[in-house]
């Protein structure tokens, strides 16, 4: 409706649209004329949140994922290569010392499930485990967003980054520090033209700070320090 109309529903008031267009293509009408009445009135800011959330992944134009990646330096460049040029909408990784492998909790933008099946080839082929959680309405509703947990990472320097939103600009951030130093955080959510703001830890020791500094300047990307932002101790650290 959105889309063709710039008129946006609330959840409600669209089933009766929803309803129409399961009829139709139940019975193969085209060419016909059918109502269905909608309404928006209810709408608000919460509710708007939810249909912006949800509203890809219902029409099948975004992915929900999880890919199991080893806990080693590297390997979340590898996984960036294996995606490919499908465009990340959403990404949630906290590094766990206890664990031989990290959970990679994120989404993917799609025009058609071809697209998603040559990339589960590609994570298949470097052993990569992925798995589609796109049909589970508790990753939806709420596990996407508990990712993390308070842990204790050794040398961890904690910034906020805006990446331009264009193609290659995960892969050119990975470029500028990875592999050398760990990534251990890292929180993305597409924005719109506006840029993405984007959370990340890295493990950078005192003595090589500087470099880091130098690295981030020469990136040209934006960016805070945030290791002693108080909810960051209070709620991750």
């Amino acid at each position: 409706m959105f889309e063709e109309k710039r008129s946006i529903l609330e959840p409600a008031g669209a089933l009766a649209l929803a309803g129409a267009e399961a009829y139709c293509k139940y019975y193969g009408l085209k060419g016909e004329n059918v109502v269905a009445i909608t309404s928006g009135a209810n709408m608000n800011f919460d509710r708007l949140r939810l249909v912006t959330e949800l509203a890809d992944v219902g029409r099948q134009r975004e992915a929900v994922l999880a890919t199991f990646m080893p806990e080693v330096s590297g390997s979340f460049k590898k996984y960036a290569e294996m995606v490919g040029p499908m465009n990340i909408t959403e990404f949630k990784y906290r590094y766990n010392s206890d664990k031989e492998r990290a959970l990679l909790l994120y989404s993917v933008g799609l025009h058609t499930k071809l697209e998603l099946d040559e990339m589960a080839e590609r994570m298949k082929s470097a052993d990569l485990q992925t798995i589609n959680l796109t049909d589970n309405d508790l990753v939806k509703d709420h596990l996407r967003h508990l990712m993390g947990g308070r842990t204790n990472v050794h040398d961890e320097l904690l910034c906020r980054f805006t990446f331009p939103e264009k193609p290659g600009a995960l892969m050119n951030f990975l470029d500028a520090f990875s592999p050398r130093w760990n990534i251990s955080l890292f929180h993305y959510r597409a924005q719109g033209d506006t840029g993405a703001n984007v959370l990340v830890g890295i493990q950078v020791p005192q003595h090589e700070v500087h470099e880091f500094q130098g690295r981030a300047e020469n990136l040209g990307y934006e960016y805070a320090v945030e290791s002693l932002n108080e909810a960051f101790q209070l709620i991750m650290h």
